[in-house]
């Protein structure tokens, strides 16, 4: 409990700061409250990502402060806001792109998901992320857009790519935070607003996928494919919540795509718009393949495996609310204009 409130303080000081050395500690203060979570285990696997965690984030956070300072040092302002020297914002962006996991800084992500407990994967792939993504909002009037546009063009790319031939789920989940990332970053310096709207949805749709995994208590995919004599409702919603999160129309994570298609469109980036939504379709053929493995292939089939018991275990209302929040926001689309 106590490392959970530190996590949401040191979110919440970040968030809220203007100045630079506020936002600091707090991204420091998440760090140091993430780490007993993901080491928790004891098992070597949860030490080595613990310790791939800390440098990482160590670098990062060392990054961001050397930004701020020099950006200080030119122009006199500390302000989150007033980030004007080009060499401070192209520092910021690589500091910020590797606290997140974006290509070229991504090599940590996998391994630091697959040592951690299924509810630490979760944190670290939603909340731990907002801090970050809070500050390239404050700062995206000031930086290079044809930095963040390669760095998204090879996050969607390597994230779905390395992603095709993973067997554990949490690293497929990991690659696809990675590719996601890419649509968040590829967008941010012309529709801030669309970046977060995409975040939140991101965040909803993994929630109700991690959740559901801890429900079933699966790990990898050849344990997947006995779940579904565990709980067949749902594993179906599981199979419409993975189709949302691949970006598939009539579902959920059709929108953000959607609107960020619109967006470069307007902006002129044609192009870019394509290359981007063709690399999603790497991403699409492993979720399928998730789809398939968890609601499609019944035994008896070739995979040593246990029989699993089907216990009628009622789901939690807070995985309902979130699946069906996954598969049904579609329709307000309307709505988003006039937010944005």
């Amino acid at each position: 409990l106590m490392f959970a409130l530190s996590l949401l303080l040191g979110t919440t000081i970040t968030i809220t700061s203007n100045h630079w050395i506020m936002a600091w500690a707090g991204l420091e203060i998440n760090t140091l409250s993430i780490l007993p979570l993901i080491a928790k285990s004891h098992h070597p696997r949860a030490i080595e990502a613990a310790t791939k965690y800390f440098m990482t984030q160590a670098t990062a956070s060392a990054l961001v402060l050397f930004s701020s300072m020099t950006n200080a040092w030119h122009t006199g302002q500390w302000d989150i806001t007033q980030m004007t020297h080009t060499t401070s914002c192209l520092i910021l962006t690589s500091a910020i792109a590797m606290k997140l996991g974006m290509v070229p800084f991504h090599f940590w992500f996998p391994e630091v998901l697959q040592g951690s407990p299924i509810i630490t994967g979760l944190i670290l792939s939603t909340i731990m992320k907002l801090p970050p993504i809070a500050l390239l909002y404050m700062t995206s009037h000031s930086l290079n857009p044809t930095l963040l546009t390669l760095m998204a063009i090879m996050s969607a790319a390597l994230g779905g790519w390395v992603g095709l031939n993973q067997t554990q789920i949490r690293k497929i989940l990991a690659f696809s935070s990675i590719s996601h990332l890419g649509w968040m970053a590829i967008i941010i310096p012309f529709s801030p607003k669309l970046t977060m709207l995409n975040f939140y949805l991101y965040v909803l749709m993994t929630s109700a996928i991690f959740l559901t995994m801890n429900t079933v208590k699966v790990l990898k995919l050849s344990t997947l494919m006995t779940s579904w004599t565990k709980a067949p409702a749902l594993n179906t919603m599981l199979l419409l919540t993975l189709l949302s999160l691949a970006g598939l129309p009539p579902l959920t994570g059709f929108l953000p795509k959607w609107l960020i298609i619109q967006e470069l469109t307007k902006q002129n980036m044609a192009p870019t718009a394509i290359i981007i939504s063709l690399l999603s379709l790497l991403g699409l053929f492993f979720y399928l393949r998730l789809a398939y493995c968890a609601t499609i292939t019944l035994p008896p089939h070739t995979t040593n495996h246990m029989k699993q018991w089907h216990t009628y275990k009622p789901t939690s209302t807070l995985i309902a609310i979130s699946i069906v929040m996954s598969i049904m926001l579609l329709p307000i689309s309307p709505m988003i204009p006039t937010i944005l």
